[in-house]
C-alpha cells in the first residue's frame, strides 16, 4: 500500500441504473472537498452519467477515460466500460440494467484485484435483475468472497456501532442448521483480526447475542444457546479473545449495552439490521470484512421508488467512502507496524 490519503483510487460499481445509485454517487462528489481525500473512478458510461446528471440539480464535473491509466488525481473520473446507449427508466426493474449493473461490478472487481483501483464501493443492485447464466451469486458479497482472498463476512458500521452476522442472506427456518462451531469460531476470528487490523482496536470486545428468545432461557425455549453457542464462546475467550454472551437480543440495544462493545455479532440478518439500522439514521455502511481488498457499500437498495426525483440521501454513500479510506489508512498503517519488528530482527542477525 504505502500510498498518501490523497492518492487513495476509490473505484465505484454504479450500481442499477433505474435505481438511486447514479444520484447517490453524483451527489457524493458535488463536494470538491472530498476530492482532497481521493480520486474516484466511476465505472460506467459519461453519457449516461450525464442523462443522469440532468434528472436533478447538479454541477458536479467529471472526466471521461478509456483506459485506468488515464485517471487524473483530484477529479471525477468516469471509466467507458462500454459505448452503446442504455434506456434508462427510473423505478422500472429491468434485467438489461442489471446486466450493467453486473458489468461495472465485475469490471471494477478486476480493476481492485489488479491494483488498478484501491478500494471499491459498490452502488446497490436489484439481486432479482442481477441474475444470468454468467452470475449466480445472491449479491457483491458472495462474489467478492470467490473472486477475492480470504473469507466474507458482512459487517454493518456506523461510527463506533459495528454488527457482524454468522449468517446473511439464510432463510430464517435454516439459519439453526447452519450454526456449527467451525462457522461461529471462524466468523468470530474474523471480526477480532477486522477490529484490530481494519479499525486500529488493540483489544477488541466482542459481544455476542442468542439465536432464541431470552437466549434460549436454559433451554426452555431452544436449545442451541446452551448447546452451541456457551461452549464455543467459552473455548473463544479461552483461546485469549475478549467474547462474551450470547445475550439476549430484545433488550441489548434498547439497553444501550451494545455500547460497551467494539462490535456486536447477530447470529441471523434481520436480528442485526433492524436495531442497527434503525440507530444508524441513514449513515450507515456496509463493510465486507475478511478479505484482502477493501470493500464497502451504502446500508440501502436501488429505492426505485424515488428514483429520479432528486429525492435520494446520498449520506450513506458518502459515509461508504469515508469508510473504505479509512480503512485502507488502518490497514496501511497496521501493516507498517507488523513489518517493524522484522526489520529489527534483521538488523540484530
Amino acid at each position: 500500500m504505502n500510498k498518501k490519503a490523497e492518492n487513495i483510487i476509490v473505484g465505484i460499481s454504479v450500481g442499477d441504473l433505474n435505481g438511486i445509485g447514479s444520484e447517490v454517487i453524483l451527489k457524493t462528489f458535488e463536494d470538491s472537498r472530498m476530492l482532497e481525500l481521493c480520486t474516484p473512478v466511476i465505472f460506467a458510461n459519461a453519457k449516461i452519467l450525464s442523462f443522469v446528471k440532468k434528472s436533478f440539480t447538479s454541477t458536479v464535473q467529471f472526466h471521461g477515460v478509456d483506459k485506468l491509466d488515464q485517471v487524473i488525481p483530484g477529479k471525477v473520473n468516469v471509466f467507458n466500460l462500454w459505448r452503446e446507449g442504455v434506456d434508462i427508466n427510473f423505478g422500472v426493474n429491468d434485467e438489461k440494467i442489471g446486466e450493467y449493473a453486473i458489468k461495472s461490478f465485475t469490471a471494477a472487481t478486476k480493476a481492485l484485484k489488479d491494483g488498478s483501483i484501491d478500494v471499491l464501493v459498490t452502488g446497490p443492485i436489484n439481486k432479482y435483475n442481477i441474475q444470468s447464466e454468467d452470475f449466480k451469486f445472491p449479491g457483491h458479497t458472495d462474489y467478492l468472497d470467490q473472486e477475492l482472498e480470504g473469507n466474507a463476512l458482512m459487517m454493518m458500521v456506523q461510527d463506533n456501532l459495528r454488527v457482524g452476522l454468522i449468517t446473511d442472506h439464510v432463510p430464517l427456518n435454516e439459519v439453526a442448521s447452519h450454526l456449527t462451531v467451525e462457522l461461529i469460531t471462524k466468523k468470530i476470528e474474523t471480526i477480532k483480526k477486522s477490529l484490530i487490523q481494519d479499525f486500529s482496536i488493540v483489544k477488541p470486545k466482542i459481544a455476542v447475542l442468542g439465536l432464541n428468545p431470552h437466549a434460549g432461557d436454559g433451554g426452555v425455549i431452544g436449545k442451541e444457546d446452551d448447546l452451541i453457542l456457551k461452549p464455543v464462546l467459552k473455548k473463544i475467550f479461552d483461546s485469549g479473545t475478549m467474547v462474551f454472551g450470547p445475550f439476549p437480543a430484545d433488550g441489548f440495544f434498547g439497553s444501550s449495552q451494545y455500547e460497551k462493545y467494539d462490535a456486536i455479532v447477530a447470529i441471523y440478518h434481520d436480528q442485526g439490521l433492524i436495531p442497527f439500522k434503525t440507530l444508524s439514521f441513514g449513515k450507515g455502511v456496509n463493510y465486507t470484512a475478511g478479505l484482502n481488498k477493501v470493500r464497502t457499500s451504502p446500508d440501502h437498495g436501488t429505492a426505485y421508488d424515488i428514483a429520479g426525483k432528486d429525492m435520494a440521501d446520498y449520506n450513506s454513500f458518502k459515509e461508504a467512502v469515508y469508510l473504505a479510506i479509512d480503512i485502507f489508512r488502518s490497514r496501511n498503517q497496521y501493516e507498517e507496524i507488523s513489518e517493524k519488528p522484522l526489520k529489527i530482527k534483521e538488523k540484530q542477525l
